[in-house]
């Protein structure tokens, strides 16, 4: 399938862009153009235009600058020319790496996690969301705190300090560290609630079901045409679900059944966010069957596939009975569709074609859930 790619938003010379650097590294599973494309779209969403991107072909990252001196030196002339404040990598920086580029480039140094913790942190609405993206940035920033300047090393014995010699980054760290724990305490009884609430449920012989996939993907389209309930959010951009939303919906035979929808995954998920929202997650991890929600328009579809199930694998949900939904059929042809459908069906994969948006194909992914249900559960058209 050859379709075209999305636009990304570029703007040389803005004072508020950025450019974008990447490593292509042998024996890479992903393509560092596919990447950074996703890496300019999620700048995108905080407003942040493109001004230009570099890629160095290296055998391995260098431990001090990732990229290598001399290609931070050229970086900084190439941020110069083209403007902008940030310089923004597609990879994970080490707290040394990020150091040293900025002080060779003099610009402000971003990694591909931080900028998904942002759009995080912009998304979130509800008190429990709030909670886990301020945990997840400060379980990042900790060990971040000695590449903060010379004021983080600064000694200080006045009152309130713990004594002659400890610096200002000794005093941050234990603050964040003591929120850290007062934070995780307050999430800790969210999960132990949630708990109890999935526990009445399979008291009560309540099916559920979780919709997972790559974010943007149409997972609150389907919720919401899956319910008739008009007050689930629905955006078109990266992360807008950070909360889940739970819904009961008829299934054919009569019963019902409870749907879920969850935050969206992304290529290198931050392991700080994966470990701030197990509350969440654990959603996923408590549903009878997974609903893999995969944008059919898209022209990594197959990879975006590749990066739900690892991810699935890491929070150990991969063995979760699960069916494959191919969503915006509207927007492919049918002969694409079909070719797309026999390729996961190859797999393995149950497979449903739908379009959320237009409530087309809904009945029959209904009719394949309750197949699905009632192999695992005679009961669940108590509910």
């Amino acid at each position: 399938m050859s379709r075209q790619r999305r636009s990304v938003p570029r703007a040389e010379g803005d004072a508020n862009g950025a450019v974008l650097a990447a490593l292509a590294l042998p024996n890479r599973e992903y393509d560092p153009e596919v990447s950074l494309e996703e890496l300019s779209l999620l700048l995108a969403s905080l407003d942040i235009p493109v001004t230009g991107t570099a890629v160095q072909k290296r055998s391995a990252p260098d431990p001090a600058t990732l990229i290598g001196s001399g290609k931070a030196e050229e970086l900084r002339e190439f941020c110069r020319a083209r403007g902008g404040r940030y310089l923004v990598f597609d990879e994970q920086l080490s707290p040394i790496q990020k150091s040293n580029l900025e002080k060779v480039t003099g610009v402000r140094v971003w990694d591909r996690p931080f900028v998904i913790m942002k759009i995080f942190e912009q998304r979130a609405s509800t008190a429990e969301a709030k909670l886990q993206v301020e945990l997840a940035l400060m379980r990042y920033e900790i060990p971040h705190l000695k590449g903060l300047g010379l004021q983080m090393s600064r000694a200080g014995a006045g009152i309130g300090t713990r004594g002659p010699g400890e610096t200002e980054f000794e005093r941050h760290r234990r603050k964040l560290e003591r929120k850290v724990r007062e934070i995780s305490k307050k999430l800790e009884n969210v999960r132990r609630q949630r708990r109890l609430v999935r526990d009445r449920r399979k008291k009560m012989g309540v099916s559920t079901v979780s919709l997972v996939g790559y974010t943007n993907s149409g997972k609150s389209t389907l919720l919401r045409s899956l319910s008739g309930d008009a007050s689930i959010l629905v955006e078109n951009r990266l992360f807008s679900t950070l909360s889940t939303s739970v819904r009961r919906v008829g299934l054919p035979g009569g019963g019902s059944a409870l749907f879920s929808d969850t935050v969206g995954f992304i290529r290198r998920l931050p392991p700080e966010l994966v470990a701030a929202f197990r509350a969440t997650l654990e959603e996923i991890a408590a549903a009878e069957l997974l609903l893999l929600v995969l944008d059919a328009s898209a022209d990594d579809v197959t990879e975006t596939y590749d990066v739900i199930v690892e991810t699935l694998s890491g929070i150990d949900c991969v063995d979760i009975p699960r069916v494959v939904v191919l969503n915006r059929e509207d927007l492919v042809p049918d002969q694409e569709m079909t070719a797309l459908s026999l390729r996961f069906r190859a797999m393995g994969e149950e497979t449903v074609l739908l379009s959320a948006l237009e409530s087309r194909g809904l009945d029959n992914l209904l009719e394949v859930v309750e197949r699905e249900l009632a192999a695992q559960n005679a009961w669940y058209v108590r509910y």
